[in-house]
């Protein structure tokens, strides 16, 4: 048990220098680089947000800019005042969006736990290499706590992209500068779809020189779709990165918890097994040891036999002269 201890403590101080506070001396070498934890995580999260980014904005013809949201307007098109934008166009549009790249902080989940789950195998194995009897119950205790960890962080997932679908909020000023910024190209472009001598084409921060030409065949809804594109896009933006932040601090936070507390809980509870008996089996013989073991035992045994056979004759024997 001390020693069980001792190792559990320097298993412990390992991860916390590996995941928590980004020291490697353990793991200098240039060799050992996968085992930098931090910057690997924090590798793996850059590519999990210019995946998103890139995701975001998806480069259409030019010719179909703006026809989405006109689209949506006509089919969405009601008995109403005209110059009102409905919510609801909003929330349909933006929960689309949200299904497109909703499989990516999955994906990004499953690859950092992954990564995780080599990480505290390979860290079990250094400590536990003089101690064969450990090395079995640790890292199955820790490959099964990461799938634990691993499934509830996917539910977690699935929560906050479900919250995103739920509602357009954001007290993030951002949104406000953004939009606004976008909006100072709007006269230019009532002025294209208004006159048909002007030249089609204008320049829009975020998306280059596109071609609205084609919008002066949907005049009734142009100023709502332009509006409803540059809303969606400040919008956008904001979701993106939340999906980051909420997945960083997620992460960090299981971590902290998984090196803290639950990798030792679920070490013991794997040695101690339901009845408290494990520590006793972790002292009994491999299979392989015992047979090897066995022929020795059994000549021991035979000679002990023979030995105890001759000196009962020898004491019958002297007792019947």
């Amino acid at each position: 048990m001390a020693v069980f201890m001792q190792v559990m403590g320097s298993v412990k101080e390992s991860l916390r220098k590996l995941l928590i506070r980004g020291e490697y001396d353990e793991y200098s070498d240039d060799t050992d680089t996968e085992m930098h934890a931090i910057a690997c995580l924090a590798d793996k999260l850059t590519s999990f947000s210019n995946e998103l980014q890139s995701m975001g904005i998806p480069q259409l013809n030019p010719a179909d800019f703006l026809m989405e949201e006109v689209r949506a307007l006509e089919e969405a098109m009601g008995i109403e005042l005209p110059n009102f934008l409905p919510r609801s166009i909003f929330i349909t549009m933006l929960q689309k969006k949200i299904r497109g790249v909703s499989e990516i902080p999955v994906d990004f989940m499953h690859k950092a736990w992954m990564y995780i789950e080599k990480v505290l195998v390979t860290v079990l194995m250094d400590h536990c290499e003089n101690y064969p009897p450990l090395q079995l119950p640790t890292t199955r205790a820790a490959t099964g706590l990461v799938a634990k960890l691993k499934e509830e962080s996917i539910k977690r997932v699935h929560e906050i992209v479900e919250m995103e679908k739920l509602a357009d909020y954001t007290c993030n000023p951002e949104y406000m500068i953004v939009w606004n910024k976008l909006m100072t190209c709007q006269e230019q472009f009532v002025k294209i779809v208004e006159n048909e001598n002007e030249e089609p084409f204008m320049e829009i921060e975020g998306f280059g020189r596109v071609n609205v030409g084609h919008i002066r065949n949907h005049k009734g809804v142009a100023h709502q779709a332009f509006d409803l594109k540059l809303r969606m896009t400040a919008y956008w933006k904001i979701v993106l990165r939340r999906l980051v932040d909420s997945m960083a601090l997620h992460l960090l936070f299981s971590i902290q918890n998984l090196v803290n507390k639950d990798l030792e809980i679920e070490i013991v509870n794997e040695l101690m097994g339901p009845y408290g008996d494990g520590m006793k089996r972790l002292l009994d013989e491999s299979p392989f040891v015992a047979a090897k073991r066995m022929p020795k035992r059994l000549l021991d045994e035979s000679r002990f036999l023979v030995c105890c056979v001759a000196g009962n004759l020898v004491r019958l024997a002297g007792g019947m002269v």
